[in-house]
């Protein structure tokens, strides 16, 4: 049995996630000055708004709409990091398999994403039977 999950930080998703967004952090740092406003900046934003926007569904699961939303913004943000990722390979700004690497994650959490607005019911809160909100959640 899995450990009880109490923030979003112990969602192994976030972690690959916020994983992730600090190896692209590092490696643009290498980009030219010239893509600092345009390249650099959108693979950075996007890449955080991934485990940004999971940290907002997490504490939305009281609400299973605003849950899901959130999770397809988490779905979005990491497929337009793996197109950011692309332009850095062709640019020439990064190394293929140093891309491949970053952009199988991506594809993974992807999939992870779209289990969980598949079947929110494993996430979401649950109220109790005495009418109290539960902060337990199904695992």
């Amino acid at each position: 049995m899995s450990a009880k999950i109490r923030t979003h930080r112990d969602l192994e998703v976030y972690q690959k996630t916020f994983d992730a967004a600090m190896q692209i952090f590092e490696v643009s740092k290498q980009f030219p000055k010239e893509e600092t406003y345009s390249l650099t900046d959108q693979m950075r934003r996007s890449s955080r708004s991934v485990c940004s926007n999971l940290a907002e569904a997490w504490r939305k699961r009281r609400y299973e709409g605003a849950f899901i939303s959130k999770l397809s913004d988490c779905e979005g943000e990491a497929a337009e990091t793996q197109v950011w990722l692309e332009f850095a390979v062709k640019c020439r700004y990064m190394k293929r398999d140093e891309a491949a690497v970053l952009y199988k994650i991506y594809d993974e959490v992807i999939g992870t994403f779209v289990g969980m607005i598949n079947h929110p019911e494993t996430r979401v809160i649950r109220k109790k039977i005495t009418g109290q909100q539960s902060d337990s959640v199904m695992l």
